[in-house]
């Protein structure tokens, strides 16, 4: 099995093994997706060695005046970025409410003991589900998208995006915060799969958020309407390979982007994590978590086969702010001379979803009357 749910939010790396309504896959993709990162390795080594590639030089090229969040914030202001590439995990939903998986007081994991599975990881297990979808669904009720307000990190990925910047957003998380904010789809990079939609296990008929929910939310397993397979939201199980459209889009975007961000991730669950090493040499990269991470092997950097990232003094473009991701975000629109409007986007978006879910509240309290 090759990757593993995500972690708690701004997680530590031993909480990266599963995440905040976030499922990992177990493989890595088609074998020609394998073939060709292995050739791109192995033709970028030969480069370097044959003298292409002036790794040396390469490594001591300045990006950054300094290598702070001010110093990311100057490189933005000297309108040396058109393309950011943001890359999220758990950590930038775990402060909407959502139950991380570690957590003694609320990690999901320790709360399936109930379900009497052999496992914990069992009930992401797709030949556990399709054995035994109902501990799924149960569970399913607790993580179920519209029941939870998008936090400060999503409102910022989309104010990158309503300013032109946002050349992709690459999310671990499913559980679609990205989508109430209002990035559009186009912007989205779903790497572990959405509850969004939902497709028939048997015929691959296709369902939307709200068919599924309702069935969730009377305790029913979702049955086809066109034959008796079982309908299971497009998120990512253990032993299901990851969205066609992940791979897909590595190779245009990555190459484009002239700053990436990531967030809330420890960048432990492959192939996710390998994603900071794909943007261009001079690209700065810049970490909001609580803790560092993604930090790489020297040794493969200098083969060029992806070090990581690199927040030692040698380090020419990363840069790691550490603390509560919504915090940093915030930070990070305040120094930009955008922290206002940061605020009132959460402001009126937040209204704008209770406002939307009034009407759901009176008529279950009419029918409770009734």
């Amino acid at each position: 099995m090759a990757s593993k749910p995500v972690g708690k939010g701004h997680e530590s790396s031993s909480d990266d093994e599963a995440a905040s309504a976030s499922v990992s896959n177990s493989t890595e993709g088609s074998t020609s997706d394998k073939d060709k990162t292995a050739i791109e390795m192995i033709t970028r080594y030969m480069a370097e060695k044959l003298g292409f590639i002036d790794t040396e030089e390469k490594s001591h090229e300045k990006v950054l005046d300094e290598l702070t969040l001010d110093g990311v914030v100057k490189y933005i202001k000297e309108g040396k970025v058109k393309n950011i590439i943001t890359m999220a995990g758990a950590g930038i939903s775990t402060s909407a409410g959502i139950p991380d998986f570690r957590s003694p007081e609320s990690g999901l994991y320790h709360n399936l003991e109930k379900y009497n599975l052999p496992h914990p990881q069992a009930v992401f297990e797709i030949d556990f589900f399709d054995e035994n979808p109902k501990p799924f669904f149960l569970l399913a009720k607790e993580l179920y998208p519209g029941s939870f307000k998008p936090t400060p990190c999503h409102y910022f990925i989309r104010l990158l995006q309503e300013k032109g910047m946002l050349l992709r957003h690459y999310t671990q998380n499913i559980d679609t915060l990205e989508r109430v904010a209002g990035i559009p789809g186009e912007c989205l990079i779903e790497a572990h799969g959405t509850f969004y939609t939902s497709h028939c296990r048997e015929c691959k008929a296709e369902y939307k958020l709200e068919w599924v929910k309702e069935h969730i939310f009377s305790d029913k397993i979702p049955i086809c309407e066109q034959c008796p397979g079982v309908v299971k939201p497009d998120i990512v199980f253990f032993g299901e390979n990851l969205p066609d459209r992940f791979y897909s889009s590595i190779g245009e975007d990555f190459p484009r982007a002239d700053l990436l961000i990531v967030m809330g991730s420890s960048l432990v669950v492959q192939p996710f994590a390998s994603l900071v090493d794909k943007v261009r040499d001079n690209c700065p990269r810049l970490l909001i978590n609580r803790e560092k991470a993604g930090e790489g092997d020297r040794l493969m950097a200098l083969l060029g086969m992806g070090g990581g990232m690199d927040f030692s003094d040698k380090s020419t473009r990363d840069v790691a702010w550490l603390g509560d991701c919504d915090d940093g975000c915030q930070l990070m629109a305040d120094k930009l001379g955008w922290g206002d409007e940061l605020r009132d986007l959460i402001k009126k978006e937040h209204l704008r979803i209770d406002n939307e879910k009034q009407p759901t509240v009176v008529k279950e309290e009419n029918t409770e009357k009734k």
